[in-house]
């Protein structure tokens, strides 16, 4: 539940960027067509999004059990990639962000101005095609209903809408650098929660090695090790009810569930622990040039010289 708030909420705001962005550039040219085809490739994109959700969601109860795991899992690896790209991908381009679109619309803007639309559509469609993935495998992931998770996204959604709009009109200052530190941390840790379910998945779906599949004929030692019962890492579901509300929340926020397979908790070390300390050197790393760069600039600025008089230089 938390997971899907964020998400809505950091994807939301980052669209809402870009289109105060690019809604603030056209108007400053004069181009009231050009914000009416903006809006236009905006809500094309809100639209893709929702159907992508609704194929997500409703479209696989007719295919097999082991079929709707390999679709789930192989579709939570790939949500968790795209999150971990979109995490990084804002780090970088967050302090050029108005710059780079505004270029982008200049060129977009050259003749009938449709190419304008489709940057809009471009733009947030990618987020909301994100959102949609994210919020759909980490649904499955905490064992959240559709609706729930659909509800507390949109919620988040909307608080983005205000806090852009905000933003927009000068209401509020935000820190965004700290904003999209902190949250990319908490997405990183949600994302391998979800890594690791997307394994399960797998192994349910007996595309990887797990309890739920019996080994190779002739296997033996270490790879026989990751079949049947010695796959599991831990189960604890006797200490820790997966269904009742702390086994709900871990599973919710890191991504802990009650039984684990040694491949779940793998992945999920693997995953979280090399990205979040990359991301964070990273983050932290920009914001130390940051800080150079401007002191370098409050350094070289010299202080005008003051005019010589007569009576500055004194009487003969």
């Amino acid at each position: 539940m938390i997971g899907t708030l964020l998400i809505g909420l950091r994807e939301g705001l980052e669209a809402a960027l870009v289109v105060s962005i690019l809604l603030a550039y056209v108007r400053q040219l004069g181009r009231r067509d050009a914000a009416i085809k903006i809006w236009v490739g905006v809500g094309a994109a809100i639209l893709l999004s929702l159907i992508v959700g609704g194929v997500l969601t409703f479209g696989a109860y007719g295919l097999s059990f082991r079929a709707q795991e390999a679709i789930g899992g192989s579709l939570s690896i790939l949500a968790v990639g795209m999150v971990t790209w979109m995490v990084f991908w804002m780090l970088r381009a967050s302090h050029g962000l108005s710059a780079e679109l505004r270029g982008q619309v200049d060129r977009a803007i050259i003749g009938n101005g449709w190419a304008v639309a489709a940057l809009g559509f471009v733009s947030v469609g990618r987020e909301g095609l994100e959102t949609a993935l994210f919020i759909w495998a980490t649904t499955r992931a905490s064992d959240l209903s559709p609706l729930v998770g659909f509800l507390t996204a949109v919620s988040g959604i909307l608080l983005a809408v205000i806090l852009g709009y905000a933003l927009f009109r000068g209401m509020i200052r935000v820190n965004l650098s700290r904003f999209f530190r902190w949250s990319g941390v908490l997405l990183v840790v949600f994302a391998a929660g979800v890594l690791a379910y997307g394994i399960h998945d797998l192994q349910e779906a007996a595309l990887l090695p797990g309890p739920f599949a019996e080994a190779p004929a002739g296997a033996s030692g270490v790879i026989a090790s990751w079949y049947g019962e010695s796959a599991w890492a831990f189960r604890v579901s006797h200490v820790i009810a997966p269904d009742g509300v702390l086994g709900a929340l871990l599973k919710g926020t890191l991504g802990f569930s009650p039984e684990m397979t040694w491949l779940e908790v793998i992945a999920w070390l693997a995953f979280l622990i090399p990205t979040l300390t990359i991301f964070l050197r990273a983050s932290f790393a920009q914001d130390r040039a940051a800080r150079a760069q401007r002191a370098a600039l409050k350094t070289t600025t010299v202080a005008r010289p003051e005019p010589v008089t007569a009576s500055s230089k004194g009487t003969p």
